[in-house]
């Protein structure tokens, strides 16, 4: 088993949904105000790309039209904390590379808490580029089971530009090329409806496998990291056998 999306599985099953999407509203209110200031203060999402994406994965984890306002008036209105894109790498347990996004408005106390989160799960962090080379940026669009079928999902990421389609029990996952990230998710919106999860990621160009032992650090060390509020993201490249993590998510 492989990817980030799978870790976020367990930790959903681990009975702490709640707290979960408490949290992920945090960050997509984040995200959006960041995206209105970055654009100048324009709360058009027409005439702002990086607003669409967030306000389109705001619509896909159902947060609430008054909060997604909120956020835009936030931002245009300048209010609230100047919020500052930070990218960090480096090396969990079993040699995993991880990226962690963060937007954070006290550059310090984020590197001390990344710092300690990998110091503390047996890893080390790294400098800027350290690991990221072994990772490619993409769009991720996801859809849930419900938007169709394997087939018509391919179908319409085939129309829209997409390079790529994986489907499953848990849903369809869609990738595209950075650069034609927006165009793509705004021909699957028109195509499907509003997507689950509409975001740029860092791919894997290859996974790491991880036993047992260094793979229940490694579950700590994310879960650490997920857990810090100037934390947007974390991708990392591991493979955990399915029997492995199935302990893990029963733990």
């Amino acid at each position: 088993m492989a990817g980030h999306s799978k870790f976020k599985n367990i930790m959903h099953r681990k009975g702490r949904q709640d707290a979960i999407r408490s949290k992920v509203f945090s960050r997509l209110s984040k995200e959006i105000t960041v995206a209105v200031k970055m654009g100048g203060g324009m709360p058009d999402p027409d005439m702002n790309p990086r607003l669409r994406l967030a306000i389109q994965n705001a619509k896909g984890q159902s947060m609430p039209k008054d909060n997604i306002q909120r956020a835009i008036t936030k931002g245009a209105g300048g209010d609230g904390e100047d919020y500052e894109e930070i990218r960090y790498e480096g090396y969990g347990p079993g040699g995993v590379a991880v990226i962690v996004e963060a937007l954070t408005d006290n550059r310090n106390r984020s590197a001390s808490n990344v710092r300690s989160a990998f110091t503390k799960n047996g890893g080390q962090l790294g400098e800027t580029g350290s690991v990221s080379f072994m990772f490619d940026r993409v769009g991720e669009i996801t859809y849930n089971t419900s938007a169709g079928s394997a087939d018509q999902l391919m179908d319409a990421a085939i129309e829209a530009g997409a390079e790529d389609v994986t489907s499953d029990e848990d849903g369809h996952v869609i990738l595209c090329g950075f650069e034609e990230f927006g165009e793509v998710a705004s021909a699957l919106e028109d195509a499907l409806g509003d997507a689950e999860s509409v975001k740029p990621i860092w791919k894997p160009q290859n996974n790491t496998p991880v036993d047992e032992e260094k793979a229940a650090t490694l579950i700590k060390l994310l879960a650490a990291l997920e857990e810090d509020d100037d934390v947007q993201n974390v991708y990392s490249n591991f493979e955990i056998d399915d029997e492995v993590m199935a302990k893990l998510s029963a733990a």
